[in-house]
């Protein structure tokens, strides 16, 4: 009895021992046939060449093509009406101040009168002339006498010009009383004063010439030497409008101080509705031509550090390979795209998206060539 016990105890350890030898043998990782996950299931993209814009970019301010000064041209008269605002288009001849005209017109009326009885010293005296003129062969006068007759037909005729001409000043006045825009454009500032008495000269208003505007760009003197009349030019104001324009001219001097000169750059006559005003600061891009270059998509570049990555595909089974970190140097950017000055060839296969998420030899899976 007490063997079969001992007997069936055995039997029972060595059963024990059978299943927790299979059950930690099945539990023990498989070090040597483990396969290695994807960090990240990646598209491909690869360089290609691309004809980008050779551009340069400078600083500078928008300003009036030409200003026009418009004046008083009499003196000792008042200012009676300011038609003129600041803002206003303008056109060539509208009448923007009138000065008080009555002492003027009275002047006008006074020289009126006086070249009326100038006309009339001269019928006088040319009927006289003419009758001398008549007998003077006859002995009823003599040489002298005729001559004197014709002196006073010169005379009178001398002061008949003489009063058409202070008619003339006095008429030239009286236009002077209306003062009028002289060409189109627009009103940039007003000096004008109701009820002040200007004198010949003093500056009224301002005005900006067709309403036309330019942008003065600020140049380096070798940046200069690639320019030339003719140039296309963007001109940018963030938050307010992107206009094309052209090179007009190249100031023909360099600043002795800044050693900078400055390029006029002609704008459309629609500026200044696109929201652009003289006094503004503006950047522009010179369009110098295009050149070929090796580009890649900015969704493949990583910044890290301070600099430019991408990750290279490398190598691999089936749809899984790793990925190498490759700095590159980036060199002029046109749309989405960057050129690459030197770290990978036209050959390469490149991360096309998610590099952020990478680290230099994760694995990853190929979704798409």
């Amino acid at each position: 009895m007490k063997t079969a016990n001992v007997l069936a105890i055995v039997t029972g350890i060595c059963l024990a021992l059978s299943v927790g030898e299979s059950i930690g043998q099945s539990d023990a990782p498989a070090e040597g046939n483990a396969a290695v996950r994807p960090a990240l299931s990646v598209t491909v993209s690869r360089p290609s060449q691309r004809d980008i814009p050779l551009t340069l970019t400078a600083n500078g301010s928008v300003a009036a093509w030409q200003e026009a000064i418009i004046g008083a041209q009499i003196s000792d008269l008042r200012l009676d009406e300011v038609r003129g605002q600041v803002g206003e288009t303008v056109r060539k001849g509208q009448i923007l101040a009138v000065f008080a005209d009555d002492r003027v017109l009275a002047d006008v009326a006074q020289t009126q009168a006086a070249l009326a009885e100038a006309e009339a010293n001269l019928a006088d005296a040319r009927a006289n002339a003419q009758r001398a003129r008549q007998v003077s062969g006859s002995g009823v006068l003599s040489g002298q006498q005729v001559a004197q007759y014709e002196t006073s037909e010169k005379t009178a005729a001398a002061k008949v010009q003489s009063a058409k001409a202070q008619l003339d000043s006095q008429l030239l006045r009286k236009k002077h009383t209306r003062v009028v825009a002289s060409d189109d454009g627009v009103i940039s500032s007003r000096s004008a004063t109701l009820g002040a008495v200007a004198t010949p000269g003093q500056e009224l208003f301002r005005l900006i010439r067709q309403n036309r505007l330019e942008w003065r760009a600020e140049v380096t003197a070798a940046e200069m030497a690639r320019l030339k009349p003719g140039v296309a030019v963007t001109v940018i104001i963030p938050n307010v409008a992107k206009v094309a324009g052209k090179v007009r001219v190249l100031a023909p001097t360099i600043d002795t101080q800044s050693r900078n000169g400055l390029v006029y750059v002609d704008l459309p006559a629609t500026a200044s509705s696109q929201g652009l005003r003289a006094g503004m600061f503006a950047q522009g891009e010179f369009v110098l031509g295009s050149s070929s270059a090796l580009t890649v998509p900015q969704d493949v570049l990583s910044l890290r550090e301070g600099f430019s990555y991408v990750f290279r595909l490398n190598a691999g089974q089936h749809d899984q390979a790793t990925v190498s970190q490759v700095k590159v140097q980036l060199g002029r950017r046109w749309a989405e795209y960057y050129e690459i000055l030197s770290g990978i060839s036209p050959d390469d296969r490149l991360v096309a998206s998610g590099a952020a998420f990478l680290a230099d030899g994760d694995t990853v899976r190929v979704v798409g060539k």
